[in-house]
């Protein structure tokens, strides 16, 4: 027999198998999308489609408020405020009257994502605020949390506690939850312990004051252990205003505490806080998959109650990752929900300042194996400067402070690396890194704003 014709159309129907291949849509498979077939890629001339931009053009931002000379080498805050809004100058202010010797805290609220989580980044800007401006202690921190095991600026451990947060898909009650996202009910025997650190940050391993928060129907009894000395029982009454947000406040030099919950029916637990009597304090609300638009859904009584036992002068949003995808190219609803949370932000904390930070740098790998900044996080920074326009905040852009386009690759392969190798998250290393460029900003927004004053007089 003759084989020769059948082999002849074998060989056809594979290679036109394999050519048609070539135009299957993309696959996408754990997160990372395979590369097309491409059987004429060694003889196809390159060439690039400029049919379709990589970025998509908005109605561009209204323009500044205040304008800065801002000095080569440093990404400016661009504030966006108006008249009567929260500019960038009610926190400078706050800090002049620290430089001015009063006595008084300045506090600032970091809301992010897993990019913060641990206290990545948040750790490092704390500490050189304190440092320039005094202060102590790590500020808030959940009842539990799920990087306990690797935040290096407080020994955090915990037992007996329902947790809840806002990203979870059941059993979550969103009229429960308080600031950070998250509510926590207590089981038997439930306990929370803080002990300051410093072996990465300084001026944590003590503080002045420490606080329990929490709401109440019922009365409430805790045993609290100060420096690991003899137990002392609190006894807390009910709450006139049905469930009002309470503080079991203490003063001294602490260095850990430890709360044993004896008596809590009734009772939503949000968090306790390590912090100085002057000085900054820096708050790290990180929730992770979030992007920001559950903000809104935080009860406003519960955010005002926040806001008269922890009046912030600044109040940063660090959103995206959670929000950007490889080529997305339109955000309006992500536009819509933010301008809704920053609205409900702005009417729980009127006297605070809103700094919205633009998404950092991302790579992901194309169909010809190169890793590159994805074209939708540079669509997702015009709609998050957009945002900050029309909700009157500022804005500070993190991608261009990191180095632009392919910044993320470079972090990654620097010697030591500056983030992790999922191309998205930066490490301990690359928070204090960003840390610094922000802190630079600040503070040459601060001089500047100094100028104006003295001008002024």
């Amino acid at each position: 027999m003759n084989h020769l014709k059948d082999t002849f159309w074998l060989t056809v129907i594979v290679l036109s198998a394999l050519l048609l291949l070539h135009y299957l849509p993309s696959t996408i498979i754990c997160g990372h999308t395979l590369r097309k077939v491409d059987m004429l890629s060694d003889i196809r001339s390159s060439k690039t489609d400029l049919s379709v931009p990589d970025t998509l053009p908005l109605v561009a931002p209204k323009s500044k408020i205040l304008v800065d000379t801002c000095k080569s080498g440093i990404t400016c805050v661009e504030d966006f405020t108006d008249s009567i809004g929260q500019g960038m100058a009610l926190f400078y202010h706050a800090l002049s009257k620290l430089d001015a010797g009063e006595k008084r805290i300045v506090r600032i609220a970091v809301f992010g994502d897993s990019f913060i989580e641990g206290d990545i980044f948040t750790a490092d800007l704390r500490e050189m605020l304190q440092r320039k401006f005094g202060g102590c202690g790590v500020g808030f921190i959940p009842i539990t949390s799920m990087t306990s095991g690797y935040r290096p600026t407080v020994k955090h451990t915990y037992g007996g506690w329902n947790s809840h947060a806002a990203t979870d898909t059941t059993y979550f009650n969103k009229k429960k939850q308080g600031i950070s996202g998250h509510y926590f009910i207590a089981d038997s025997a439930a306990f929370v312990e803080l002990r300051g650190q410093a072996q990465y940050a300084s001026l944590l391993d003590s503080c002045t004051c420490a606080y329990l928060l929490f709401a109440n129907k019922a009365p409430v009894k805790v045993g609290i252990r100060l420096n690991r000395e003899i137990e002392k029982l609190v006894d807390v009454p009910s709450s006139p205003s049905n469930g009002s947000l309470r503080q079991i406040t203490l003063k001294g030099h602490i260095g850990s505490v430890r709360w044993n919950i004896y008596k809590a029916d009734s009772t939503v637990f949000y968090g306790a806080a390590l912090e100085g009597s002057k000085g900054i304090v820096l708050d790290n609300f990180s929730l992770r998959g979030s992007s920001g638009v559950s903000l809104r859904y935080i009860p406003e009584q519960t955010l005002k109650a926040f806001s008269s036992k922890r009046p912030y002068d600044l109040i940063i949003l660090q959103y995206g990752l959670n929000v950007a995808t490889e080529k997305g190219r339109n955000y309006d609803y992500y536009r819509i929900g933010m301008n809704k949370s920053i609205a409900h932000i702005k009417k729980c904390f009127p006297e605070a300042a809103i700094l919205m930070l633009g998404v950092g740098d991302r790579s992901y790998k194309t169909e010809e194996g190169e890793l590159k900044t994805m074209p939708g996080v540079k669509n997702l920074i015009q709609y998050q400067k957009v945002i900050a326009s029309e909700s009157s905040v500022a804005f500070w852009n993190m991608f261009q402070a990191m180095g632009g386009e392919g910044a993320m690759v470079k972090m990654v392969h620097a010697k030591p690396s500056l983030a992790n190798y999922d191309y998205t998250h930066i490490n301990f290393r690359g928070g204090k890194y960003l840390a610094g460029l922000l802190y630079e900003s600040l503070m040459y927004g601060y001089e500047q704003h100094k100028r104006r004053e003295d001008y002024a007089k």
